[in-house]
């Protein structure tokens, strides 16, 4: 069967080899070069190993065909039903000026930026057109919150909807929570939402990053916590950080703030390339080149944590190890081959405007309107037929593109041409330059010298972590 193969930086005299499916084998130089040469001796351990994986077929191959195929349908398995997490974007208004900000906020007196009737309803009508059985309807800004009338109307108006369609319909949102009052809780509680809060880290680092009048953001989001916790319970709300150039020097710090305030887990994201963020770069941005030492800093961290007896995962972390130890897809569209964006997920701006992801709304506010794929009022098909999404299609696959094609990384990684065209200017990208090919083989690079090591304690901590995941909001978007 075909194979690809890798050299990980501190696993000496190994060669990662990996199929299309996404099994691997950590081979010795030898026995490497004799399975490429096609003469491994089948009385070799490494022969058993790899034909077990099927690397190596004997005999009549179609029953280890059918294998396989079932193998990688599962990997592509997303592909069924269309999208099936569904943004709604609110309002732009924001009480926060957070320096690292995606999204194109407006002050918190600005109504004219929250997202009318007519364009709710519309947007509701749009998305029971799409067929998935399953749906996530996500509340992002702006800060939602600011916007809850709205919030309610769209939440009531689907669950009315919901009685003829019958489908599976989870509510999210993702929030400061500092409007988060009894009201809004006892309202999030009684249709089960799922919620998503931004947490930088300690007290001084996190209001420099999300400064706010008072500066009391950390202050009043830990009050967030608590009241949101009290109200939906401990597996109601997740957390994450983004990470500015400050951020990078501080990864014990973050952590310990995640754990003491109970969190079973931390998501440690990069800066986007997109709005404030964009303009912000040279302030607060840095290359993956020093954001990967960060990250192994961190993770070395984490896992020591475990060791003692503290259990926390690195949320990303999961769903690469996912990608690796299982044939199953996650729920993260920013991953996938073809691209999640338009396939996996759709937004609805406050304006009517549809877009592939909420990456594709910041583009537009760019400038780049590329992946704008119509209004509220066009057809699901006549979206799925659009310019957007034929660019989306053409630049998406990561099978077919240079430099992904022949990766050994390829069967756990995706496409991201959102991101390529806001980095480059191009849905391609450059793979020696691009930040989404050096960020994701130096994390597979990490991780695969963990799984050569097989230090007992990390297996039974990464098999946790894929098994075991705590709830974790994923996030399309940048959290309010």
């Amino acid at each position: 069967m075909p194979f690809r193969f890798a050299r990980i930086p501190g696993v000496d005299g190994k060669v990662l080899v990996t199929s299309e499916v996404g099994e691997f084998e950590f081979l010795d130089e030898t026995d490497f070069r004799a399975f490429e040469a096609g003469t491994l001796s089948p009385a070799t351990d490494a022969y058993a190993d790899l034909q077990g994986k099927h690397f190596l077929v004997e005999g009549d191959p179609s029953t280890t065909l059918r294998m396989v195929a079932a193998k990688y349908r599962t990997r592509k398995s997303f592909l069924k039903g269309g999208p099936a997490l569904h943004v709604f974007v609110v309002t732009l208004r924001c009480d926060h000026s957070c320096r690292y900000c995606q999204v194109s906020r407006q002050t918190a007196d600005q109504a004219r930026f929250d997202m009318s009737t007519e364009t709710v309803a519309a947007a509701i009508d749009l998305m029971f057109q799409t067929p998935s059985p399953s749906l996530t309807v996500e509340f992002q800004g702006g800060e939602p919150l600011l916007a809850f009338p709205r919030i309610r109307q769209i939440v009531e108006a689907i669950e009315e909807r919901n009685r003829v369609k019958g489908r599976a319909i989870t509510f999210s949102m993702t929030s400061t929570l500092h409007q988060a009052d009894g009201e809004v809780l006892e309202f999030l509680r009684r249709h089960d939402f799922q919620l998503s809060t931004s947490l930088d880290g300690p007290e001084t680092l996190h209001d420099a990053n999300r400064p706010q009048p008072g500066r009391e953001s950390h202050r009043r989001t830990v009050e967030g916590i608590g009241r949101v916790r009290a109200v939906l319970g401990e597996r109601s709300l997740s957390a994450l950080t983004t990470l500015t150039r400050e951020s990078l020097k501080h990864p014990e710090a973050i952590v310990d703030e995640y754990v003491r305030l109970g969190f079973p887990s931390i998501f440690l994201r990069p800066l986007s390339p997109f709005g404030f963020a964009a303009k912000a770069a040279q302030r607060i941005g840095y290359g993956m080149e020093e954001f990967l030492p960060f990250y192994e800093r961190a993770l070395a961290y984490i896992l020591e944590l475990n060791r003692k007896g503290v259990a926390i995962q690195e949320a990303y972390t999961g769903f690469l190890l996912s990608h690796i130890l299982t044939p199953f897809p996650t729920g993260y569209v920013d991953l996938r081959s073809p691209t999640g964006a338009g396939l996996g997920a759709r937004v609805y701006n406050y304006d009517g405007g549809v877009y592939a992801s909420d990456e594709g709304r910041m583009l537009a506010e760019m400038g780049d309107h590329s992946l704008r794929l119509g209004t509220v009022h066009d057809s699901h098909a006549d979206l799925m037929q659009s310019e957007g999404m034929q660019l989306l299609l053409a630049t998406g696959v990561a099978e077919a593109l240079p430099g992904c094609s022949d990766c050994a990384f390829l069967p756990y990684c995706g496409a991201d041409p959102v991101f390529n065209l806001a980095r480059e200017g191009d849905p391609v990208g450059h793979r020696p330059t691009n930040a989404h090919c050096t960020k994701h083989t130096g994390l597979f690079r990490i991780l695969f010298r963990y799984l050569a090591e097989a230090d007992p304690h990390v297996m039974r901590t990464f098999t946790s972590w894929v098994t075991q995941r705590p709830v974790q909001r994923l996030p399309d978007a940048e959290a309010a």
